[in-house]
């Protein structure tokens, strides 16, 4: 399981992540797995992806093989994500179904976005958002929307003290979410 938050406040971008990885019952803490960052660099991107912790693999991977990608804009976001989809079930042997009620296959993950041009979310039917202040994702996502809500205002908090406040509130109540929080900032590119 995992939890993901993304932040923008005062010309400054952050995301941030748990370290847990959780198979079924199972718990991986980041003292037994070295690999537990959950925030891929692709680019000027920072990227933190749940779903199969598999997927962060397949992401890197991926991203390595084609080279550069513009993942600035939701129009090239979604760009990438359709091609990305693509080989996710021919390179990778994805399994795309989730429920056949579906309209669209799924990517089986929802991943945060954070750049030099704001944060974004793709959910796993390769919807994408820009988001204006926050956003968090996860088994403990709602845990930590409500972290943010109630404490962006506080003018003593930056972007990534607040990513970071949001996983800290997930690990406390949700049992797919553990310390320690990795994260990072990017200054956001005036327009």
């Amino acid at each position: 399981m995992t939890t993901l938050a993304v932040v923008k406040k005062n010309g400054v971008v952050a995301i941030a992540a748990d370290t847990l990885t959780k198979w079924g019952p199972a718990k991986e803490s980041a003292d037994y797995v070295v690999n537990h960052d959950k925030i891929l660099r692709i680019g000027d991107s920072l990227l933190a992806i749940t779903g199969s912790a598999t997927f962060k693999m397949i992401t890197a991977e991926y991203f390595n093989d084609i080279g550069t990608v513009r993942l600035d804009t939701v129009g090239n976001i979604f760009k990438v994500w359709h091609a990305l989809h693509g080989a996710l079930k021919d390179r990778y042997f994805l399994n795309p179904e989730e429920d056949k009620e579906d309209e669209l296959e799924s990517s089986r993950m929802d991943v945060l976005i954070a750049n030099p041009h704001g944060i974004f979310g793709v959910a796993a039917h390769r919807t994408v958002q820009e988001y204006s202040k926050f956003y968090a994702l996860g088994s403990g996502g709602d845990y930590a929307l409500g972290a943010l809500f109630s404490s962006y205002g506080d003018p003593a908090k930056s972007a990534e003290d607040l990513a970071r406040h949001a996983i800290v509130a997930a690990a406390e109540f949700d049992d797919g979410t553990a310390l320690p929080v990795l994260s990072h900032s990017i200054k956001l590119i005036a327009k």
